[in-house]
């Protein structure tokens, strides 16, 4: 049985030197061992950023290392959060009636493959209710119709926050949160859509796209914010098109390159590997 606590350490400040060899010293200094380490100054913004993994030993907490490393914040002016390994990300999925997104989900948390704990799955229709139930997970119905969406938007917060949740996926919810949700969970939703936006906005994109003879489909995963599908992007990926490919073929190929490239943005998210840069991101993979 492994002893030791582990930890990620995640951070940015204004670029100069001595960081790097501030921030191992100090990780060091209380006898802790790094195991994984990342850095990246931007040119454009002058931002540095920084993420380490590293253990620590028996019985360490995460207040004590804080305590120790505070000067070294102090004096660098970091933006910084410690992440103890032991606590995994409690996580809400939402999702409509398209399933691929969340039974890829369903099997990668049962596989073991995602480090999280899977809270709740909340939709506004019932379709995968007996789905999300076999796995033994909580299942939540909140319809929603124009006139009771503030309604329905109160009790997913108020699901959020009686849960402690952590992270919110969006697997293909055909919902758009409003602004107030979306700066109420800043920074804790991430999103899918195919990549065709904004040239096939609207019903059937694949449909539209087939019709124009698109050569190649793709998904992107980005954070939320209250511009519609224009915050931080977190992870693409594009598949090629055949001139052969029907319709239904060309549908199946999106939403395989969807399930993909949304588990891999929640991955980078649950490791910790993601730090914002503006309205971009820094992902040490």
């Amino acid at each position: 049985m492994n002893s030791q606590a582990n930890f990620v350490l995640t951070l940015s400040c204004g670029d100069r030197k001595g960081i790097v060899a501030a921030v191992a010293n100090c990780i060091a200094s209380q006898n802790c061992n790094i195991c994984e380490s990342a850095q990246y100054g931007d040119p454009e913004t002058m931002r540095f950023f920084m993420r380490v993994s590293f253990t620590a030993p028996q019985g360490m907490t995460a207040a004590q290392f804080t305590s120790g490393f505070s000067p070294v914040a102090t004096a660098y002016d970091l933006q910084w959060q410690l992440h103890d390994l032991a606590k995994k990300p409690r996580v809400l999925i939402l999702v409509s009636k398209m399933g691929h997104c969340l039974n890829d989900l369903l099997y990668r948390n049962s596989a073991g493959q995602l480090p999280m704990d899977l809270a709740a799955v909340a939709s506004n229709h019932t379709t995968w209710q007996s789905r999300v139930a076999h796995e033994g997970i909580p299942f939540h119905h909140l319809p929603i119709t124009k006139d009771t969406k503030p309604q329905q938007e109160a009790k997913i917060l108020d699901l959020v926050e009686r849960e402690g949740i952590d992270l919110v996926i969006l697997a293909r919810y055909m919902q758009i949160l409003s602004d107030d949700l979306s700066q109420k969970l800043a920074g804790k939703v991430i999103n899918i859509h195919h990549s065709f936006l904004p040239s096939f906005i609207g019903a059937k994109p694949y449909h539209r796209a087939h019709t124009r003879g698109v050569k190649m489909v793709g998904a992107t995963a980005h954070y939320v914010t209250a511009d519609l599908d224009e915050g931080p992007i977190i992870e693409q990926d594009v598949s090629r098109v055949e001139h052969h490919h029907t319709v239904d073929e060309l549908v199946a190929q999106g939403r395989d390159t969807e399930s993909q490239v949304l588990a891999r943005a929640v991955k980078y998210h649950l490791e910790h590997r993601i730090l914002l840069n503006g309205d971009r991101t820094v992902i040490f993979k």
